[in-house]
């Protein structure tokens, strides 16, 4: 079994609640309005659906949910990633306060509302009383083909994904073309500007040197000239003393030897004054005034000073300003390759075709057996020679999902002609190829929990009987709640829990009986006769009852391997998927985003 156990406080008109849950088949039944849909709307909540403060009973500050599952050996690995402990059961926890805020916990761990969707994935699969009404929507009939057939749709979606980013980028490029040809041109003109003066790094710094020493020229030759005479002068230049000095001193170091120290140092000196004197003479035979290149050089720095003052940087942000302009103007030849674009568009269109084609092809091979499986269900639910098809229309481009549309045909009767679900006038066959569908796809899941809300609407009769052997065989793998109004269904049920409205001193309370032996025959003959008894009407539950429990239970294949066997006799093999490809595929769920606001059923 899967849920053990439920325990609601101040939810809706539910006042205090503990109610344990068994394998098998469970019914909820009970006068409209008494709240049966309320405890599949708290599981939903627990499990991660949009709460908010309608939830909350009137006068009470706060609901709380909690319910207990087994917990399944495949969510092991991720309680275990996920940070939550690892027992045997799996414990979820939900409150909601008066302003609509909520917070939750997996086995006293918090938890997220996307953490709970995802084990609610895992552990419940839920089918309402409108079903069909999704399966008019080509999305939701095209993902239940899907999960019967097992077609993964992943590959396809990242191909789509792909085509849309080439066929994009070529859509941009091609309306910003005259965009990019105007930046294109404005960058080519910039970069001629910039190229005239062709600027070097650090040259700007040896421009200006250049340029100062020439404009000085005369004054330096000038300066040269004077220090040459002052060390050349016979009288007053420094060359002829200090050479005397020299050879004097040199000629007494055999008397003196502390001569001769000084007199290395002197000629140290002597050296050093004759190299200043070629240096000084080697400038002046070199040095020039050369006004025609320090015009040229006036000429370029002024050339310089003007673009910098006209792109706003200065002088030695030129050759790195002119550098980024030609790179940029490589980027927009690069981005508007538009030859190279539409092969890049063209391939992964291409690829997105075939991927869409395989995809197809398992459609195809899928669509009949699907067809088969729910048409075989028809047959036991009063719809003797009813046929259900699957239609495949292909479409010129795909999409993420492929290049199907999925629509589902249902023909009511022997010999009538298929026609779109939608169109099926009476509500009972609705509720019946609803039903067809519930059986067939709840096969499919992993999940260990069935809950069928109110499902057998609109049907009656031996309908109602075969409905009620139906869920008692899908029982004895699963266990399965079922809320009902039909008591030839809730005879079948191994587990009976009777709901009820009762009026307190202060507000109106819903509450939840176990019911056996005789509680139970009279809460059949309430829903056969209503609320006068009589003997006939207990006489016959009592009968149904006794009926029920002698009923071969052969509808349903009970064991895993059974079940198995079922998936694939006569239809092709259908490998097995994840839970939560199966549940993405379910038909028409009570939507888990928002619980119904109505305080009964």
């Amino acid at each position: 079994m899967a849920l053990k156990r439920i325990v609601l406080r101040n939810f809706v008109i539910v006042q205090s609640l503990d109610l344990d849950w068994h394998s098998g088949f469970t019914v909820l039944t009970g006068e409209t309005g008494a709240g049966k849909s309320i405890l599949i709307d708290a599981l939903q909540l627990v499990l991660g659906s949009r709460a908010d403060a309608d939830v909350v009973r009137e006068g009470c500050s706060q609901a709380d949910i909690c319910a207990e599952f087994d917990r399944p050996e495949r969510l092991l690995p991720w309680l275990q990633e996920s940070g939550f402990a690892t027992g045997q059961e799996l414990l979820l926890r939900r409150t909601i306060d008066s302003q609509g805020r909520s917070r939750a916990w997996v086995n006293g761990t918090p938890a997220t509302a996307t953490q709970l969707r995802h084990l609610g994935d895992q552990l419940l699969d839920i089918h309402g009383q409108h079903a069909w009404h999704s399966l008019t929507r080509p999305d939701a009939a095209r993902s239940m083909l899907d999960t019967y057939g097992a077609i993964d749709t992943g590959e396809i979606r990242q191909l789509w994904s792909e085509w849309q980013q080439t066929h994009q980028a070529l859509e941009h490029a091609v309306a910003a073309q005259d965009n990019l040809q105007r930046e294109r041109e404005r960058l080519q003109w910039q970069i001629s500007e910039l190229a005239k003066l062709s600027p070097q790094p650090d040259e700007w710094d040896e421009l200006n040197a250049q340029h100062t020493r020439l404009s000085h020229a005369q004054t330096l030759m000038d300066t040269a000239q004077h220090c040459l005479q002052m060390l050349e002068d016979d009288e007053s230049g420094a060359s002829s003393p200090l050479a005397r000095a020299h050879h004097l001193l040199q000629g007494q170091e055999h008397l003196e030897p502390d001569f001769q120290g000084i007199s290395d140092v002197l000629g140290s000196c002597v050296a050093l004054l004759q190299d200043a004197r070629h240096s000084l003479q080697a400038y002046l035979r070199r040095a020039d005034l050369d006004p025609e290149l320090l015009a040229d050089l006036d000429a370029r720095l002024s050339l310089w000073m003007q673009l910098a003052r006209r792109y706003k940087r200065t002088p030695q942000e030129l050759p790195a300003l002119l550098e980024s302009w030609r790179q940029e103007l490589r980027q927009l030849d690069a981005a508007v390759d538009l030859d190279g674009l539409r092969q890049a568009e063209q391939t992964a269109h291409q690829r997105l075709m075939a991927g869409a084609r395989q995809v197809s092809q398992q459609r195809a091979l899928a669509a009949p057996r699907l067809s088969r499986a729910i048409t075989q269900a028809m047959q036991g639910l009063g719809m003797k020679g009813g046929r259900f098809e699957v239609r495949l229309d292909g479409t010129q481009t795909p999409g993420p999902a492929g290049a199907d549309s999925v629509g589902f045909l249902v023909a009511g009767h022997p010999g009538s002609t298929p026609k779109p679900i939608a169109k099926v006038a009476s509500g009972g066959e609705l509720s019946r190829i609803s039903l067809a569908i519930a059986v067939t796809t709840s096969q499919l899941g992993e999940a260990a929990t069935l809950i069928f809300d109110e499902v057998d609407s609109g049907v009656g009769g031996a309908v109602a009987e075969t409905v009620g052997r139906l869920m008692h065989s899908l029982g004895a793998s699963r266990q399965v709640l079922a809320v009902t109004h039909l008591p030839q269904v809730a005879a079948h049920a191994d587990h009976h829990y009777q709901v009820a409205k009762k009026a307190q001193a202060d507000a109106t309370v819903s509450q939840v009986q176990p019911l056996a032996g005789e509680g139970r025959e009279t809460e059949l003959a309430r829903m056969l006769g209503g609320e006068h008894l009589s003997p006939a009407t207990m006489a016959h539950a009592r009968e149904m009852l006794a009926m029920a429990r002698l009923a071969p239970r052969t509808d349903r294949p009970t064991s895993a391997r059974a079940r198995q066997q079922a998936r694939t006799a006569d239809t092709g093999t259908v490998p097995a998927k994840s839970a939560k490809s199966a549940k993405s595929a379910r038909v028409a769920p009570v939507s888990p985003q928002a619980p119904r606001k109505s305080k009964g059923e």
